[in-house]
């Protein structure tokens, strides 16, 4: 795999990993925002989307590095 294309599916992998994290942190956003009878629950934003978009490019690039290591070792024993 040449420098460009891994390159360009880190990029990938860490896109996804992002909207994998955004996918999560959606999920049933609008009952931990808005609690019954209680004023707005704000960390839902500036606390709980910041980490799970963070988390999700984590898991993404991590990914992205077992993978290449993988496919170099197998490269490497043929």
């Amino acid at each position: 795999m040449g420098q460009r294309t891994q390159s360009a599916v880190g990029c990938l992998a860490m896109a996804l990993g992002w909207g994998a994290g955004l996918a999560v942190w959606a999920v049933d956003v609008r009952a931990r925002l808005w609690r019954f009878e209680q004023s707005p629950d704000w960390s839902v934003l500036y606390a709980e989307l910041p980490l799970a978009l963070l988390g999700g490019t984590a898991a993404g690039l991590a990914l992205w590095a077992l993978l290449g290591r993988l496919l170099r070792r197998v490269r490497g024993s043929r």
